[in-house]
């Protein structure tokens, strides 16, 4: 039985941190070229705003901020909750019937081209201004990838395995849970990355389509009062939750998915 090096731990996170190290570059780079620009060549705060500005109004506004963010992160967990079931749901389905996958997965394909603009008003219009037209937008547009990569995880499973399983016995439901849900996981994960990006954007658009609070409503309220520098400041605060939900996700794969290469 092999021992870890000592400090092997310490060497990964390093490895890990010198990663993120050129993006942190590159971000605190463009803000300080973008804070230049915008000081020294005389242009107005209401058409381009530094980043001092923006943190400097965000911190003003906070409680406006505040209360407009937490209606968007219900929907976007709320609405990301349900996706997550139905395509799990549907994936288990659509693998246990061929006829099921052959009549349905064209459906859901033609979901993903219908426009959200044109969408969005319509189920506001169906399910009224409150938190579940918002849950619905965003499981229209995330729950896809994850069916998808739940769909190809299934068919990566070793035929090999499924059959001496089935030798030993095993039904068709023991071999799914044995053997093709557990080969499905990492692929599931990829999907489950491509789809967390899409919440949040997804809650803002159905916000914008009609709500009476979120990051939506206040971004269009910002827009129409000429505030630039409150709409960047929502801008900015929804990327930060895109970027922490896209953590939690990596942070959740390393929990389930514990055979991956040590160097990953």
């Amino acid at each position: 039985m092999s021992m870890p090096l000592p400090g092997g731990h310490h060497f990964l996170w390093c490895r890990k941190l010198s990663r993120a190290l050129p993006a942190t570059i590159a971000v605190i780079a463009l803000l300080l070229i973008w804070e230049t620009y915008a000081r020294v060549s005389g242009i107005r705060p209401t058409t381009l705003p530094a980043p001092s500005r923006i943190a400097d109004q965000a911190w003003i506004n906070r409680e406006a901020l505040i209360s407009n963010t937490i209606p968007t992160i219900k929907a976007t967990l709320f609405g990301f909750a349900l996706s997550l079931m139905a395509a799990f749901v549907l994936s288990v389905v659509l693998d246990f019937s061929r006829l099921m996958r052959q009549a349905l997965v064209p459906l859901f394909i033609i979901s993903q081209t219908l426009p959200l603009v044109a969408i969005a008003p319509l189920v506001v219009l169906w399910f009224g201004f409150g938190l579940m037209p918002k849950i619905l937008l965003v499981a229209l547009v995330t729950f896809f990838p994850m069916l998808v990569a739940w769909l190809r995880g299934y068919g990566a499973s070793e035929q090999e395995i499924e059959d001496l399983l089935y030798s030993m016995g095993a039904s068709r439901f023991g071999v799914f849970f044995r053997a093709r849900l557990p080969a499905a996981l990492p692929y599931f994960f990829a999907g489950f990355r491509i789809s967390i990006t899409y919440a949040v954007v997804g809650a803002i658009f159905a916000e914008y389509a009609g709500a009476a609070r979120g990051l939506g409503i206040y971004i269009l309220n910002a827009k129409n009062s000429f505030r630039p520098d409150l709409v960047l400041a929502a801008v900015f605060i929804s990327a930060a939750l895109t970027l922490t939900l896209f953590g939690l996700t990596v942070l959740i794969e390393r929990l389930f998915v514990r055979w991956r290469p040590v160097n990953d």
